[in-house]
């Protein structure tokens, strides 16, 4: 009746080894986080950060992860940014302008030749040859604005075309300038949250503020220029049409093309066309590889638009070389050789396994739309002040101490052993929290705090049922086996359902509430698999080598 098999019993004893062993670097906090904080000087400085241990005292063969403390208990990195919302606007114009070519093509007969004129970013000039067919030009040109939608309905077009002259004017209107600047921030907001916190763990504060601008702040993070390296790499990639190689950096490169450099051959410089055939924005997965010699590369794929431009061109520009641009470097420019159908493929040059496993994670958050400049930089401290935390300590000691005190006065041994897998839980939840590098804050701590209580009520649960055998006549042995067998149910209900709760929390909530939610989360698991497992397993034990004739609970 009470057997575990040899193999259970290692597993549960190994899974809490793992716990503890991945909890023990937080009992080391203050070696860790100066070590930490070496780090972010060694980054602030723009050198290569080593490893935690090169700086630490922490035993490099030891797992070194560690949890983030919340704003609210430990401070962190502080910017302001404003989003440079006019750089979309030669991007939108630079995109426009094939439409608008290909668009006067066929009316050469009557508009005559035309050439793309300098101007300001957003604006396209045109200058006709035949001046007297500028009305016809007007209404070609006028063909292509989008009316744009507005919370009022559907407002004024996307762009405006006038006649200066012989010189045809495109121009964003100024309703499709403010929706820009919306979309871009809300873009911008986005894309930086991603990139911050792709597992959802860090617990970030991001929120715009004012027109333009977004507030970031980010726990745990030793300095400002630690987070700027994060969110600062712009990761813009296009797929551009090459019209020239050369080594002058001056060279004229013609109205719609530019020149820029090569990424890997120092010296070299490419113009190409600056309306990109692809962009990033296209990319649906990109993840790091190796290509065919067995140098680190990444993989890439467009989804089904971008598979289609991307395929369509490479079948009609066979023997043309076709660069690959990523944020106005040109990484490779390789020959089409042929028809790339399916809109995967793969990008090659001079990276080391980190650069390209970054370059993919960049790649997957996106590009931002617009430059960023920061405004304000600082290092926050924490918010609550040391005072709360300190009260927030002295609470959760206090609650612990008195669940311990309780078990072992209301239940004797088994008190005991209830509160030694009570202890445990608390370490496989700082374990789990230190695995996926999670945020504790005042409210997470408030998490754990219930948890310890639902550790206690499984376990009483437990208790009071075998109690309830043994006033029944049962034996020992037979009382403990149908105390957990007939409180599993209970257990499994209440917790699954508090979990339910918890992942809703986690979902729909944010910043305290998801802190609050993961600690709930994982003190669920660990808390079940304490009380079912690790209580009994003790308890079976205990029982093996004792063999009483009475127990009690």
């Amino acid at each position: 009746m009470l057997q575990i098999d040899l193999w259970k019993r290692v597993l549960i004893w190994l899974v809490c080894a793992a716990g503890l062993m991945l909890a023990l670097p937080n009992g080391f906090y203050t070696r860790v986080e100066q070590a930490n904080d070496a780090a972010a000087d060694i980054i602030a400085k723009g050198e290569t950060p080593e490893r935690l241990e090169t700086v630490g005292q922490w035993p490099s063969f030891l797992p070194s992860g560690l949890v983030n403390l919340g704003l609210d208990l430990r401070g962190g990195a502080h910017l302001l940014a404003e989003v440079q919302v006019e750089d979309v606007y030669e991007a939108r114009m630079d995109a426009l302008w094939p439409e608008v070519r290909d668009a006067l093509r066929p009316e050469r007969s009557t508009v005559g030749t035309f050439r793309r004129q300098p101007g300001p970013a957003d604006e396209i000039r045109l200058k006709l040859s035949k001046p007297d067919g500028m009305s016809r030009a007007l209404e070609v040109v006028r063909g292509l604005a989008n009316p744009i939608t507005t919370l009022t309905g559907v407002g004024a077009n996307d762009i405006e075309v006038s006649a200066q002259g012989d010189i045809l004017v495109v121009r964003l209107s100024e309703a499709e300038k403010v929706a820009s600047d919306d979309r871009t921030v809300r873009q911008a907001l986005e894309i930086v949250r991603r990139r911050i916190d792709e597992v959802g763990t860090r617990e970030p504060t991001i929120q715009r503020q004012g027109a333009d601008r977004i507030l970031i702040q980010v726990p745990g993070i030793g300095s400002a220029s630690e987070l700027k390296a994060i969110i600062g790499t712009t990761a813009q990639l296009t797929f551009n049409p090459v019209v020239g190689r050369g080594s002058d950096p001056d060279a004229a490169p013609g109205i719609g093309n530019k020149v820029i450099p090569s990424l890997d051959e120092e010296g070299a410089y490419y113009t190409i066309e600056a309306a990109a055939v692809v962009t990033g924005e296209d990319l649906v997965d990109a993840q790091p590889s190796f290509d065919q010699n067995g140098r680190p590369a990444v993989t890439f794929r467009f989804n089904t638009s971008g598979a289609r431009r991307f395929g369509d061109y490479t079948a009609e520009n066979i023997g043309s070389p076709f660069a690959i641009v990523l944020d106005d470097e040109v990484v490779s420019a390789p020959v089409i050789q042929s028809h790339i159908p399916g809109g995967s493929g793969i990008i090659t040059g001079n990276f080391t396994i980190e650069e390209s496993t970054n370059l993919a994670v960049l790649l997957r958050a996106g590009a931002l739309p617009a430059g960023l400049e920061f405004l304000e930089e600082r290092t926050i401290g924490p918010e609550l002040g040391q005072d709360s935390i300190d009260a927030g300590k002295v609470a959760t000691a206090v609650a612990f101490i008195a669940v311990l005190v309780f078990m072992g006065l209301s239940y004797g041994l088994f008190g005991l052993f209830a509160n030694v897998a009570l202890i445990l839980n608390i370490a496989l939840i700082f374990g789990m929290l230190s695995l996926i590098g999670g945020t504790l804050t005042l409210p997470g701590i408030a998490g754990i705090v219930l948890t310890v209580g639902m550790a206690v009520d499984a376990n009483v649960l437990i208790f009071e049922r075998i109690r309830e055998e043994l006033k029944s006549g049962r034996g020992p042995a037979k009382a403990i086996d149908e105390g957990y067998s007939k409180a599993l149910s209970a257990i499994l209900d209440a917790n699954i359902t508090t979990f339910i709760t918890a992942v809703i929390l986690f979902a729909m909530g944010s910043g305290p509430v998801r802190g609050f939610a993961i600690t709930l989360g994982l003190g669920i698991m660990t808390s079940v698999f304490t009380a079912i497992f690790v209580t009994r397993l003790m308890i079976i034990m205990w029982f093996e080598r004792r063999r009483p004739k009475t127990i009690e609970v």
